[in-house]
């Protein structure tokens, strides 16, 4: 029988996506009446239950961006204390521990952004994901996904022509993910580069275009080097 992966955030959107493209790994997902990461005994108890190989940390709290504005008590909670009960319970039982983390880690000015370029957000969002990031990284049995994803369809009628970016889709992360868990420490997860707008309008064609104005406090070209993902995925 295949290895047991938990999954917190089980009702989350890329979980859900997970959970119904998912072919080859032994998922079980958990939601938050049976883990709840802001309870040190209850992420204790399920990982006694289940006696995990591994935990995909998908619970948290990202869009809309504006709730790390108006709300960053929530944020605080789900995305860094959260995440560090996690690795505090993980830790202890030596469960390895794949966090999806976010891109927007990185500046966003320059683009290309490798693992090992400093870490710069932008914005709360990201912030709080770089937040967990650092209890993670204490954590030497584990792994950081900086993804840059979207949903599918796209859930807006316009896409930036002048904003570069890597996005992917939930089902394709799902594709490559059994070929990256086994791995330790950082790895960029996205797909080609290119503006919002061309990514879009391959499965969007009625999609209309839009471009973001200098004045707005959103960085243009958050692009990341993805050659390490290549190496491990050409292996």
């Amino acid at each position: 029988m295949k290895p047991l992966i938990l999954v917190t955030g089980g009702n989350g959107r890329f979980a859900q996506i997970l959970k119904k493209e998912n072919k080859i790994l032994n998922l079980k997902f958990l939601l938050k009446n049976e883990l709840n990461i802001l309870n040190l005994k209850s992420i204790e108890r399920c990982l006694l239950k289940y006696k995990p190989k591994m935990l995909f940390h998908c619970a948290g709290l990202s869009r809309p961006m504006y709730i790390h504005d108006e709300n960053i008590s929530k944020s605080i909670d789900l995305n860094i204390i959260g995440t560090a009960n996690v690795v505090k319970v993980c830790s202890k039982y030596n469960i390895k521990l794949i966090y999806f983390s976010t891109g927007y880690v990185y500046e966003g000015e320059k683009g290309n952004y490798s693992e090992k370029d400093p870490v710069k957000p932008f914005n709360n969002y990201g912030l709080s994901k770089l937040g967990g990031e650092t209890s993670v990284l204490m954590y030497k049995n584990s792994l950081i996904l900086r993804i840059t994803m979207m949903e599918k369809p796209y859930p807006y009628k316009k896409a930036y022509t002048n904003l570069i970016s890597n996005f992917i889709y939930h089902e394709d992360l799902v594709k490559i993910l059994p070929n990256i868990i086994n791995k330790k420490g950082i790895i960029n997860i996205g797909g080609k580069k290119q503006s919002v707008y061309d990514f879009v309008k391959k499965t969007k064609k009625n999609i209309k275009k839009d471009k973001l104005k200098k004045n707005i406090d959103l960085p243009l070209n958050q692009t990341m080097n993805l050659s390490l993902l290549n190496k491990i995925l050409k292996k």
